[in-house]
């Protein structure tokens, strides 16, 4: 007779999975098997590749003039103080700073005003607007010299630097006003109207709430303008005609001759051209990161 004890089954044993087994396995990819001199070695010679132009310029601008050394020793400065005062390139260092900084502040404020527009507002012919400023994109600037050239002839602007900043500007608005108009969309709409509730205007809830989002937008387009305006060269070379308001683009171009060329102050001017587009991307290197990687806020 079988008893009710023996019909009755053991229990199953449960395994307690260890701490190798709870973690979750990580899947292998193909870089992760790929021996580390296949990544580094590419790399390297980039690298060599990029600061080799970079060590020439500094070996002729800092070693003596017919020195044929590989190395700048001894290190001499002559050539940067004979571009900086033999050839004006102190009062082209102005003139550019000048442009440079009047074009980022009038194609940042534009393309502030009219990215907002096409950003929260919509009319009829707003499709076609935004197709034709990306089509302006496709146009060279050296197709329009001589039209602007006429222009500015007529308004008198010739060999002024507001002819060149004029000109740099409406150059620059068509992307940066597309730029901009993707981070302000990217705010969510609920945030001004919320201020509006509040009992601030439309103008109020824009600076409080939604300018503040729009930093890193906003020193993306304005390091962009900074910088393109700083070396272009043909509005500068086609509307100023006074070398006292010529840019460093323009003055590095009369340091080279039909007959010779000054390779020492044409690299010490080359440096002086860097420098400040260098100090610029370095000081706002993390904000053009977070620009054009997340945009304002995640909406």
């Amino acid at each position: 007779m079988i008893t009710k004890e023996a019909t009755e089954v053991a229990p199953t044993p449960v395994s307690v999975p260890t701490e190798t087994e709870r973690r979750p396995r990580r899947k292998h990819r193909a870089w992760d098997e790929a021996p580390r001199w296949q990544i580094y070695l590419p790399l390297s010679i980039y690298l060599v590749f990029t600061l080799i132009p970079f060590y020439w310029i500094l070996l002729f601008a800092l070693r003596p003039a017919g020195s044929t050394s590989l190395v700048p020793w001894p290190v001499t400065f002559d050539h940067f103080d004979k571009v900086w005062t033999d050839r004006s390139f102190g009062t082209y260092f102005q003139n550019s700073l000048l442009v440079g900084v009047a074009t980022l502040v009038m194609t940042t404020v534009v393309a502030l005003a009219g990215g907002y527009a096409l950003a929260r507002f919509d009319f009829k012919i707003k499709q076609a607007f935004m197709l034709a400023l990306l089509c302006s994109q496709f146009v060279p600037g050296a197709l329009l010299l001589v039209p602007l050239f006429e222009i500015f002839a007529e308004l008198q602007m010739i060999n002024s630097l507001g002819s060149v900043i004029l000109a740099e500007t409406v150059f620059q608005l068509p992307l940066s006003m597309i730029l901009i108009s993707n981070f302000i969309k990217n705010v969510p709409y609920s945030l001004e109207e919320a201020a509006w509730v509040d009992g601030c205007n439309r103008m109020t809830a824009f600076r409080i709430v939604v300018l503040p989002l729009l930093r890193p937008g906003l020193i993306a387009v304005g390091s962009f303008a900074f910088v393109h305006s700083w070396n272009h060269f043909l509005f500068a070379l086609m509307f100023l005609n006074n070398q006292d308001k010529q840019t460093i683009p323009v003055g590095l171009n009369t340091l080279m001759s039909a007959d010779s060329v000054d390779l020492g102050a044409l690299a010490a001017g080359g440096i002086i051209a860097a420098v400040p587009v260098v100090i610029v991307f370095a000081f706002i290197q993390k904000w053009l990161i977070t620009g054009f990687s997340a945009g304002a806020v995640k909406g």
